[in-house]
């Protein structure tokens, strides 16, 4: 049995889709992630011709034709709302450690110690965990932009609470307001480009937001030295105001709503955005016709049994009577089911409809045998509006005449309303994409979709994943929380300008990590498939887990035992680079994993991921970190952070073993879809 995860990278087939999708149970829930595969059918189907690129590039996924499809958006257009996106992430990024090099100056202003000042980073990332959980559900179900601009807004007025700070407990509380404030970069970013770039298009836009992102956390700490040097630290959170206010207008302009639905839906309804539902059309026939809708649903019924040379089998002894009610009780279920009997199930307490056709016919002879009708003619087919086939059957309140059932207009799966609605309109001009909130997008509730991320800690290699961000990005923050204590102390006495130099080693480092993950990656990948008879599985990616348990446990027990044996300032900086070298091959290898395994829930598993780093890491270190080194020194603090760093990496080997397995066991629990 193939498992949902492994690909065959050497198939012969027109893409190399993920294999094993046809055991999943189909996802009814909705994801930040539309879905990229489909099910596979049954049966030989006649695909339609692909589009594809002036280079012969198969589109994936393939645009619709509406010019209000993200994907049809001209290039130009794609590339602004990224980098709008972008500039807004590389602020928010560097949000995390941007009082590292003024911690002296913070605690001698409220008049605390400068170990406590950790809790500014420390509550800070507990209000991005916060608002990763708040603000994907609510994109989910209302969609980005509004959730985008009510972030940059907050993000605003908590600079301003920031700066305007006249204790140390405001000062915390507006971190936290700040952290929930700008947590959408997190976890909505990458949802963004996937919806409006194609496949082969998103690898390096989604390097660009990920270098943005990563680079943002080593250079505003720099840019934020600067200022504390020359002017204060209040001041670094009221020149963020301006920068905030300047890319809350950028997303106002050049970011409209993304959301397009690209779920697979039913053949019926691909059939109905072909036509049009003609009501006089269908009130003629019906007034030809004026008995009742049954007349309707037996021609339909039979004409598709005989179509696919169905036979009805029913008890000689029972009669199926039709009776108003039991007609207005299919209102729950659309008459679509009448069009493909092979795809439907029968319901209990309910007739089954495809028999709809054999129990009229019992009620003129009980004794008859079943047999299969004749072919209809074709030249009768066009007197059956099949618009209205495709929807349900209007509920009968008492008044069941022909002019009733006429006069029920078109209806529409709730999920697809607002793109169905987009794909029956002209091309949208730049001021009707200004419009901020475009109603409801997704019928599901809120508090579910807001409890899926924590029930995907019950997948193996999602707790996993979680584990090795939540280190490689985890320990970047705690050294950024010692830079005060190690480099503005009595032996090396940086100032606050010399402090923030320290994080251009860290930003080479991880710019270096960022482009090594991918590029290595891909091709031990590559190796690994053609000697495994092109298979891919997800696992083989764990094979960059080498380098990163080497680079970030050298990196950490080097940075503090240098450190504390004084070394020059410049080794323990290069450990520091070092330690990001590996933090960033890390959280790269543990996303890439945890979304080649479960595609389908990319989009909750991110938000686990990040809730994780910054809620069980971020948070939980903050609180006793500067302590512990207050206490013990840089030396024993760093050498046994270092030794967590590799156990955590042990765990690579059981989950690289066993994680195919591990896989097929989720897929069988089906944890999520239950809920």
């Amino acid at each position: 049995m193939a498992v949902p995860g492994s690909v065959n990278f050497l198939g012969e087939g027109s893409q190399n889709k993920p294999m094993g999708m046809e055991n999943i149970p189909r996802r009814t829930s909705h994801s930040v992630f539309r879905a990229g595969y489909g099910s596979t059918g049954g049966g030989p189907k006649q695909a339609p011709e692909k589009k594809r690129t002036k280079n012969g590039i198969l589109l994936v996924p393939q645009p619709e034709d509406t010019g209000n499809d993200p994907l049809n958006w001209p290039t130009w257009k794609r590339d602004c709302a990224l980098v709008a996106v972008g500039l807004y992430c590389a602020v928010g990024g560097g949000m995390t450690p941007i009082l590292a090099a003024g911690f002296t100056d913070v605690a001698e202003d409220y008049g605390v110690k400068v170990e406590d000042v950790s809790l500014t980073t420390g509550l800070y990332m507990m209000g991005m965990g916060i608002g990763s959980v708040l603000w994907s559900p609510t994109a989910i179900l209302f969609g980005k932009r509004p959730v985008y601009l009510a972030s940059a807004v907050m993000f605003l007025v908590s600079n301003v609470w920031c700066a305007a700070s006249p204790t140390y407990t405001s000062l915390l509380l507006a971190r936290i307001f700040q952290g929930i404030a700008i947590s959408p970069v997190e976890c909505l970013p990458s949802a963004t480009v996937a919806e409006i770039y194609f496949l082969h298009e998103r690898a390096f836009r989604l390097g660009i937001y990920t270098l943005l992102l990563l680079g943002g956390k080593n250079l505003v700490p720099l840019l934020s030295a600067a200022i504390i040097s020359n002017l204060s630290w209040q001041w670094v959170f009221w020149i963020i105001a301006i920068f905030s206010g300047f890319c809350g207008g950028l997303l106002f302009f050049l970011v409209p709503e993304t959301f397009w639905d690209r779920a697979p839906v039913p053949r019926a309804v691909i059939r109905e955005r072909k036509l049009t539902f003609n009501t006089n059309f269908y009130s003629k026939y019906m007034g030809q016709h004026p008995d009742d809708a049954s007349s309707l649903l037996a021609l339909a019924g039979s004409r598709r049994q005989s179509r696919h040379d169905y036979t009805s089998h029913h008890p000689e002894n029972e009669k199926l009577e039709i009776e108003p009610s039991e007609l207005a009780m299919h209102s729950e279920s659309h008459i679509k089911t009448i069009t493909d009997p092979e795809k439907v199930l029968p319901e209990p307490d309910r007739p089954y409809i495809p028999n709809l056709k054999y129990g009229l016919q019992h009620r003129r002879s009980s004794s008859a045998p079943p047999k299969t009708l004749p072919p209809q003619k074709r030249e009768f087919e066009p007197a059956i509006p099949k618009a209205w086939l495709s929807n349900p059957i209007p509920k009968n309140n008492g008044d069941s005449s022909p002019s009733s059932i006429a006069s029920a207009p078109p209806t529409m799966p709730s999920r697809l309303a607002y793109t169905h609605a987009l794909r029956r309109r002209p091309t949208q001009s730049w001021m009707q994409q200004l419009k901020p909130y475009n109603g409801r997008l997704n019928p599901d509730e809120w508090l579910k979709v807001t409890v899926r991320p924590f029930i995907l800690l019950s997948y193996p290699a999602v707790a996993y994943s979680s584990l090795i961000y939540a280190c490689s990005v985890g320990w970047l923050i705690v050294i950024s929380e010692s830079v005060a204590l190690i480099y503005r102390g009595d032996y090396y006495n940086f100032d606050a300008m010399h402090a923030g130099y320290v994080y251009v080693g860290p930003f080479v480092g991880g710019v270096l990590g960022t482009a090594v993950a991918g590029k290595l990656s891909d091709v031990i990948v590559q190796a690994m498939a053609r000697r495994n008879d092109g298979l891919y599985e997800p696992e083989f990616r764990l094979v960059m887990m080498i380098p990163v348990a080497i680079a970030t446990g050298a990196g950490l027990i080097g940075f503090g035992w240098t450190a504390h044996d004084h070394d020059n300032w410049l080794i323990p900086t290069f450990f520091f680079s070092l330690v990001s070298f590996g933090c960033s091959l890390g959280s790269t290898t543990s996303i890439t994993f945890v979304v080649d395994s479960y595609r389908q829930y990319a989009g909750e598993a991110l938000v686990t991921l990040n809730f994780c780093k910054n809620i069980l890491h971020g948070l939980v270190f903050s609180l006793f970190v500067t302590h512990w080194l207050e206490a013990d020194g840089s030396k024993t603090v760093y050498v046994w952070i270092g030794v967590m760093q590799l156990i955590a990496t042990l765990f690579t080997v059981p989950m690289y073993i066993f994680g195919k397995r591990l896989r097929m066991w989720t897929v069988r629990q089906n944890f999520m879809e239950r809920f």
